[in-house]
């Protein structure tokens, strides 16, 4: 399978450590690249940060417009999504390519960390939990779960116990905060170890936000 186009940002030669990052609905991969140099991360540690562009594709719900999407989303409310399950499945698929690329380079699943902001943190839990690898640890801000019975039966054993960073806006007017807490509540009841956070703000990240994801990388991408 062709590795999705992609941005690549290294903080040091020779990266021993990777973080794939994937954009919201209708951005594209240069919407976090200028969130690195922010992260204040430890120099010592070269780490190489992915940023994939998704496929252009017509969403139902903005009227069948093209546009960078990870799946379709056919309707929505404040405390639900129906999407399109085959479309997760197809980009799970392309997503797992670009960490396999990221193994055959050199750097092992354990040492990569899955992380995606809104659209992209639902497939960030879709395929994080789900891969057959342990990964470093997965990131999810202001996200939510698309497709929990599905995630139910395809999560796997390898990433039961993989530090799980989730972050949201209280006043979040395109992902309610109902949604992130129904991805909270759901991880839990499942056993997984979950860092919860939220921050005063809408459907966007600050900078404290920042500083906190960059000391959790710090810690699951520790040696």
């Amino acid at each position: 399978m062709d590795v999705l186009p992609h941005i690549e940002i290294e903080t040091a030669p020779q990266p021993t450590h990777a973080v794939i990052w994937l954009h919201g609905l209708g951005a594209n991969g240069h919407d976090f690249v200028s969130v690195v140099p922010e992260l204040g991360l430890t120099k010592s540690r070269a780490v190489r940060f992915i940023f994939p562009h998704a496929p252009e594709m017509p969403v139902t719900i903005n009227g069948g417009y093209v546009m960078p999407a990870w799946y379709d989303i056919l309707s929505l409310s404040g405390s639900a999504r129906q999407i399109d399950q085959a479309g997760i499945e197809r980009t799970r698929e392309q997503i797992n390519a670009l960490i396999d690329h990221e193994v055959a380079r050199g750097i092992p699943a354990h040492q990569i960390v899955l992380a995606g902001f809104s659209q992209g943190g639902a497939m960030a839990y879709s395929v994080g939990l789900t891969y057959p690898e342990r990964l470093a640890g997965v990131m999810a801000l202001s996200a939510y779960i698309p497709a929990p019975d599905w995630l139910d039966q395809q999560r796997t054993v390898a990433n039961q116990h993989t530090p799980i960073l989730v972050a949201h806006g209280s006043h979040d007017p395109v992902v309610s905060l109902a949604l992130g807490e129904h991805a909270k509540a759901w991880l839990q009841t499942h056993g997984y170890h979950i860092n919860w956070q939220t921050y005063p703000m809408a459907h966007e990240v600050c900078l404290s936000e920042i500083q906190a994801i960059g000391r959790w990388l710090n810690q699951v991408l520790g040696d």
